[in-house]
């Protein structure tokens, strides 16, 4: 049996029409739609991992989530929850939304001192509304995740660049946006491995 034998005729033509980047309908009310290929940057530091996080979350805000959102409903005009996000920002222009410790779980695992992996949700709300009221897929994209993990060639720092997500909705003042977010995220990490 080959490989396109397994799936059946309509899955062979979902396949077909996500790998040419096109959208099949699989339903009255579902769609497959091809996001087209994800581009990766990663910096790569010399630092030890925990200079690097330290340095990373030194660069972001840190506020109080259950605060900031309540903060936000309790906004009265644009400019009241504009003063609220920009209050959240570090002094990269972004907040953290949440940490993982994903190393952690591993750990557990293994009883090793490795792997040491945390992955960031950062974002500026602010940003993710200019791109989300072109696109509203964006959506899914924003808060941001940062990867920062330790290898034996260094501590990466990784961001899978949001313009790559949104290329395929072929909104230019989305991807103009998503260019310059992806641009802000990327010296970040430039500063962060420094």
């Amino acid at each position: 049996m080959g490989a396109a034998e397994g799936i059946g005729r309509r899955g062979l033509l979902r396949v077909l029409f996500s790998g040419a980047g096109l959208a099949l309908s699989k339903g009255t009310n579902e769609t497959i739609h091809a996001l087209g290929s994800v581009r990766r940057l990663t910096e790569i530091s010399g630092k030890p991992f925990e200079d690097v996080v330290a340095a990373f979350e030194a660069a972001i805000g840190h506020p109080d989530m259950g605060e900031f959102l309540n903060a936000i409903g309790a906004a009265k005009t644009n400019a009241e929850m504009e003063g609220v996000v920009h209050g959240a920002l570090g002094k990269s222009g972004f907040m953290q939304f949440a940490r993982f410790d994903l190393g952690a779980v591993v750990r557990k695992e293994t009883g090793l001192q490795s792997p040491k992996i945390v992955r960031y949700l950062v974002g500026n709300p602010l940003i993710m509304r200019e791109m989300v009221k072109r696109v509203p897929d964006a959506g899914s994209y924003a808060p941001v995740t940062v990867l920062i993990d330790e290898r034996s060639d260094g501590v990466h720092l990784s961001y899978d660049l949001v313009a790559s997500f949104l290329e395929s909705y072929g909104n230019s003042e989305a991807i103009r946006v998503a260019r310059d977010l992806d641009g802000k995220v990327e010296s970040l990490l430039k500063q962060a491995a420094a």
